[in-house]
């Protein structure tokens, strides 16, 4: 139980880095954190202890194997997040290109 707490607290981390931060990289820190805290849910979801793979297939005992389904809506989660993260550093690069800074309340100021 403590596993899925310390979870959600490395997810409000990510959320207190995107919602209180002012800078560009930080924000784009605090979506990486968030996504890797939801990852390490799901990974954390299909948990057994002393559990075995699925793919070994020794007995059929189904109530010691690992449950596959987390583990690859974490990997699905994973490509998504790279996904997102690309477009977010892509935009933020244009932006710096554009005003120079990665500062968001100077960003607001400036015309153009």
């Amino acid at each position: 139980m403590s596993l899925y707490i310390l979870c959600m607290i490395l997810f409000c981390i990510g959320i207190y880095g995107v919602l209180r931060k002012r800078n560009l990289v930080k924000i784009i820190i605090g979506l990486a954190i968030m996504g890797y805290s939801i990852n390490l849910f799901l990974v954390l979801l299909g948990y057994r202890f002393h559990g075995r793979a699925a793919i070994e297939a020794e007995t059929q005992d189904i109530l010691s194997m690992v449950d596959p389904l987390p583990q690859a809506m974490a990997l699905t989660s994973i490509v998504i997040s790279l996904g997102i993260l690309a477009l977010v550093i892509s935009i933020a690069i244009r932006i710096y290109e554009k005003y120079g800074t990665f500062d968001i309340t100077k960003i607001k100021r400036l015309k153009g």
